[in-house]
This record gives C-alpha cells, sequence and structure tokens, in this order.
C-alpha cells in the first residue's frame, strides 16, 4: 500500500533556511559594538551599504541614523572608500535605556572598489542615509 503525503520542497526549504541564518548573522555582526571601544577611538560598529551601479558611476547608500553630517569623514584612497565617523547616545540626565538595538560610538566601513578607476562625484543626506555618488573615469 503506497501512502500519499504532501512532502515540502526540501531544496527550498534548505535554501530559504540558510539565507535566513545568514541574513541573522550578518544583522548580528553589523549591529555588535563594544561600549570599551568607543573610548579608544576604535571603530565600534560598521553600517549597512547598499551599491548600485550603472555604467557612467557608482552609488553607495550607508545607512547612518542619527549621524550628523559633522560627525562624518568620507575619503578615497587606493580603491577603497573610507567613511568613518561618530553617533552619539542622547543627552539626556535622567537617561534609563530599555532596549538598544541601534549601535552607538565610533564607526567605520571601507568599501573595496571594482577596479575602477573612480573619483567622488557627490555625497549628500537622504532619509537618514549617506548617498555617495562616485563618477567612473
Amino acid at each position: 500500500m503506497l501512502i500519499s503525503m504532501s512532502i515540502p520542497n526540501f531544496e527550498n526549504w534548505m535554501w530559504t533556511e540558510a539565507c535566513t541564518i545568514l541574513d541573522r548573522a550578518e544583522r548580528i555582526q553589523r549591529q555588535f559594538f563594544r561600549p570599551a571601544a568607543m573610548n579608544l577611538g576604535q571603530a565600534s560598529w560598521e553600517p549597512p551599504i547598499d551599491i548600485y551601479e550603472t555604467n557612467i558611476d557608482f552609488k553607495i547608500l550607508i545607512a547612518l541614523p542619527g549621524v550628523v553630517p559633522e560627525q562624518l569623514k568620507v575619503k578615497l584612497e587606493d580603491g577603497c572608500l573610507w567613511v568613518n565617523g561618530y553617533r552619539h547616545l542622547p543627552a539626556a540626565t535622567d537617561l534609563y535605556i530599555r532596549r538598544l538595538e541601534i549601535p552607538y560610538g565610533h564607526f567605520e566601513r571601507q568599501i573595496e572598489l571594482a577596479c575602477e578607476t573612480v573619483e567622488i562625484d557627490a555625497y549628500e543626506f537622504v532619509n537618514g542615509c549617506l548617498l555617495i555618488s562616485l563618477r567612473k573615469l
């Protein structure tokens, strides 16, 4: 006697589960920071990025909620784009932290660029993100 059962597609399930685990690991890596490192001037977290490419340029979108432009440094050096700065905790004397998921302190992100020769065309803040345009030469 043959029993017919509905069996989920095992490959799709495995792939979905693997992607979920990788996403979770990347999120933890990006959000992990050491408060002691904030006092040492070392980078304590890396902001997440999106990179888009057209025929003439690269667009790099860096999530930096709560970071003021004056706290940022952007430079292009040896085929890498470097973005670093500082995100401060809210200033309040009676502040009681109930949850802290958004990282604070010194951050740095190094973005290795393709073999293209580029220059910084412009950068601006858009909806809590830093948008950098790199023109291909």
